[in-house]
């Protein structure tokens, strides 16, 4: 009898296992076919190198740090700098390669962190219902009751302005969603077979949450992650942009974008550098988004393969 139910619990924990294996099969042979998502990558990957290696980059990384070169403030693009300079003299080019290093961070953490709290409150939420559901909800409804930007403000202001508390501020407007968006796929998925097969056999709770609940909502949360990276960096370069986010002399696009837009009638590359750059940035994000939800639904794969 004891060989049995073991059996019957490896089989519930293979099966499910195996079709996410093929499913995420299909979603990479359906994403690789698209040409803006291998696009949106190209865009993102040149970005994040520059970003990592931008010591390496530019001969100009002290400039990049903060350090000033009043000597030649604001010098119009040229061969030795590309991008021109800002009002201390500065590389724009080196200020953008070290500005990355911030508001991609911002991006990447904020989703990250908003998963971390939101995935599993609302896997916990929606597999247990009644006043846990109830409970988790509401404080779901109190943070969703303000704009996220507006409670961004409020938070950065409060906490204080540099990158930690950036991130931090962001991050508690993020959450909330992820915890809606998995409860209502946990809803649907506690009400499996396979699901009511591993309580049967006695299954704790928190392994069926962590091995058949999680796995099987990730998929959503992935493309909404994906999606949600380059609002992620529009907020967080909204921030810096009012001066309560990353500060001087820490590069950041919206800092720049902040002090470059008093000078941008006469001076427009200082700050038309950096709009460019998120402008870039966003739009690989939302591409990249796109394409993760269009190989993530088994019929816009069916079109692509009957087109093909």
């Amino acid at each position: 009898m004891t060989t049995a139910i073991s059996d019957l619990e490896v089989s519930i924990d293979e099966i499910p296992e195996r079709k996410r294996i093929s499913e995420y099969r299909l979603m990479w042979n359906a994403f690789r076919r698209d040409p803006l998502a291998l696009l949106s990558i190209f865009i993102l990957f040149v970005f994040i190198l520059g970003a990592i290696f931008a010591p390496f980059l530019t001969p100009y990384p002290e400039q990049g740090l903060g350090d000033p070169n009043i000597l030649e403030k604001f010098s119009p693009p040229s061969l030795q700098h590309p991008l021109g300079t800002d009002y201390l003299g500065r590389d724009v080019t080196a200020r953008i390669l070290y500005g990355g290093r911030s508001s991609l961070a911002i991006g990447f953490l904020v989703v990250f962190v908003a998963v971390i709290i939101g995935v599993p409150l609302g896997a916990i939420s929606g597999f247990y219902g009644g006043w846990i559901d109830n409970l988790i909800m509401r404080i779901t409804d109190i943070f969703l009751a303000f704009p996220p930007l507006l409670l961004a403000i409020a938070l950065a202001a409060a906490l204080g302005s540099n990158f930690i508390n950036t991130m931090i501020a962001i991050s508690f407007t993020w959450w909330p969603w992820y915890a809606r968006l998995v409860r209502s796929q946990t809803l649907s998925l506690r009400e499996r077979s396979f699901i009511e097969a591993a309580r049967s056999i006695g299954v704790p709770d928190w392994k069926i949450i962590t091995t058949h609940v999680l796995p099987n909502v990730m998929t959503p949360v992935m493309v909404q992650a994906t999606m949600d990276l380059g609002s992620a960096i529009l907020i967080g370069a909204a921030v810096s942009f009012i001066g309560l986010g990353v500060q001087p002399p820490t590069a950041d696009w919206g800092t720049m974008i902040s002090v470059g837009r008093i000078y941008f009638l006469e001076r427009p590359w200082y700050a038309g550098s950096a709009g460019i750059a998120i402008f870039l940035v966003v739009l690989a994000f939302n591409l990249l988004g796109d394409a993760v939800r269009d190989a993530a639904d088994p019929r816009t794969r069916r079109a692509v393969d009957i087109g093909r």
